[in-house]
């Protein structure tokens, strides 16, 4: 069984959601048979590749409200996210994340994807590091276990593993996918948002037992798109 979770490195419900979905995986009987690959996903491809620009002045300049309301929309988040044993803070930078989407695709090819995605999360929203600083982006992919030389030459060469960024990004259109975090289980059964632990384990399940084409996309799932983040309802 695979499942493809295309997200964005700068979507907080993807973060939530990966925590979610490793617990209902973690639960599941059959999980030894089950392949994960991460896709990309930009929620903001118009983004300018390096910016000083605070998360909380492009949430309150998105969404037209004041730097308090921003800062009361960032709260329920990492609430939300605090839920599941996640750091998370709100002095983060927003940038694009396209770079960051390339050298995923490096890491899958040398077998430490998930081991990437996870620092690269953790430096995001519970560290607040700046990822469009190379050193910074080297240091994470060189921990994970990639090769100093080989991430310095992607990093150097714009259109290396592009093309594989956007033929994730071709795919996701294709199956209707219009916000992240989702989830495609043998790309028959899908889940949409950062669903509760028990929807992953049950989608699991229901998958491996019938091989039904399906999707679960609650109208209130805690979702990232073009039009922004969900946030948690007081």
């Amino acid at each position: 069984m695979r499942v493809e979770i295309w997200s964005d490195i700068a979507c907080p419900w993807c973060y939530i959601g990966k925590a979610r979905f490793q617990a209902g995986l973690a639960a599941f009987a059959h999980r030894a048979d089950v392949e994960v690959v991460h896709r990309s996903f930009e929620l903001d491809p118009a983004a300018p590749p390096a910016t000083d620009v605070p998360v909380l002045d492009m949430l309150a300049t998105k969404y037209g409200v004041s730097r308090a309301q921003a800062e009361a929309m960032e709260a329920r988040v990492a609430e939300a996210a605090a839920g599941e044993g996640l750091g998370y803070r709100s002095d983060r930078i927003h940038g694009n994340t396209f770079d960051l989407h390339r050298l995923l695709h490096l890491a899958k090819a040398h077998g430490v994807q998930d081991a990437l995605l996870t620092a690269l999360y953790r430096a995001n929203f519970a560290e607040a590091r700046h990822l469009a600083d190379p050193a910074v982006l080297t240091d994470l992919a060189q921990a994970a276990g990639l090769p100093a030389e080989e991430v310095a030459r992607v990093l150097a060469d714009p259109e290396a593993y592009a093309e594989d960024v956007r033929a994730d990004e071709r795919a996701a259109a294709e199956l209707g996918a219009t916000g992240v975090p989702f989830f495609v289980i043998d790309r028959r059964y899908g889940v949409s948002g950062a669903q509760p632990v028990d929807v992953f384990r049950q989608a699991l399940e229901r998958a491996h037992a019938d091989g039904a084409v399906q999707v679960l996309a609650a109208d209130d799932a805690d979702t990232c798109g073009d039009g922004g983040c969900a946030v948690p309802r007081d």
